[in-house]
C-alpha cells in the first residue's frame, strides 16, 4: 500500500520506518524539504536531526506535505494537534478527498508549561478528530493510536505480550476496516482494537492524554498502555 505520512517528528519517523519494513511504499511529508534536511537541531527529546534518520532510511523519501498526500492511498496525520489543520490545508483538500486519513494527533497546549493541557477549543465538546473531519468532509477520517507512545504503536508486543487496548473511531466503516488491516499488520490483535463508534469518540480518547502524561511522569517511562478488562 502507498502511505503518505505528514510529520517528521518521532511519531512520523517511527511509523514510517515500521510501515516501510512491512513492505508498504512510504513517503514522509514536511513543510520545507530543503530546510528540514539542512537543520542541525535536535528535537525536544534530544534525538538527532532529521537528516541523520534520513540517511538510515534512504528508501523513505522526504517530500512536501502536498506531495505526501498525493502519493498516499492512506494518509497519516502525525503532526502536532495545534497545527494539524494548517498542515492538512497545505496538503490540499482535493488531494485528501475520498482517501483514508488516519489521525493520531493530540491537541496539546504547552503554552503554560509542562505537562501540557488540551487546547480549550478542541476539548470537551469538540476534538481534533472532529475538526479534521468537518474541515475536510470528503476525507475518511479514522482516529487511532493517539493514546500511547510511538514505540508501542508499531510494536504492541513490547507490553504484556501485546494484550492491551487500542481504540479506533470514525464515520466510515470501510475506512476503519482498512486501518484495522494496517494495525494488525503491525502486530495488533484484532480483538484488542476497540471500535468506539463515530468520529465524535475522538473527544474521549484525546481527553485521556493529560492523564497519560501524568502516568508517564509518575512512572518515568512511556512503555505502558491501557487494557480494558471485563
Amino acid at each position: 500500500m502507498k502511505i503518505g505520512i505528514l510529520g517528521t517528528g518521532t511519531v512520523g519517523q517511527t511509523l514510517a520506518s515500521r510501515l516501510a519494513e512491512l513492505g508498504h511504499e512510504v513517503v514522509i511529508g514536511t513543510r520545507n524539504v530543503e530546510e528540514k534536511l539542512a537543520s542541525e537541531s535536535k528535537d525536544m527529546y534530544g534525538n538527532p536531526p532529521f537528516k541523520e534518520w534520513q540517511k538510515e532510511h534512504g528508501n523513505i523519501r522526504l517530500v512536501k506535505f502536498s506531495e505526501a498526500a498525493e502519493f498516499g492511498e492512506v494518509i497519516i496525520n502525525a503532526t502536532k494537534g495545534g497545527s494539524s489543520i494548517d498542515v492538512l490545508k497545505q496538503a490540499g483538500e482535493n488531494t485528501l478527498n475520498n482517501k483514508v486519513l488516519v489521525d493520531i494527533g493530540n491537541p496539546l497546549d504547552a503554552s503554560k508549561g509542562m505537562p501540557p493541557s488540551l487546547l480549550p477549543e478542541l476539548s470537551n465538546t469538540s476534538s481534533l478528530g472532529e475538526q479534521i473531519q468537518s474541515s475536510f468532509p470528503q476525507a475518511k477520517v479514522v482516529k487511532t493510536l493517539n493514546t500511547m507512545w510511538a514505540g508501542i504503536m508499531v510494536n504492541p508486543q513490547m507490553v504484556n505480550n501485546g494484550d492491551h487496548t487500542n481504540f479506533i473511531c470514525g464515520n466510515d466503516e470501510e475506512a476503519k476496516q482498512t486501518v484495522r488491516k494496517l494495525l494488525t499488520g503491525m502486530g495488533w490483535k484484532d480483538e484488542n482494537i476497540l471500535d468506539l463508534g463515530d468520529i465524535s469518540s475522538s473527544r474521549g480518547v484525546e481527553s485521556f492524554l493529560p492523564t497519560w502524561l501524568r502516568i508517564m511522569n509518575s512512572k518515568q517511562s512511556a512503555a505502558f498502555n491501557l487494557r480494558i478488562v471485563e
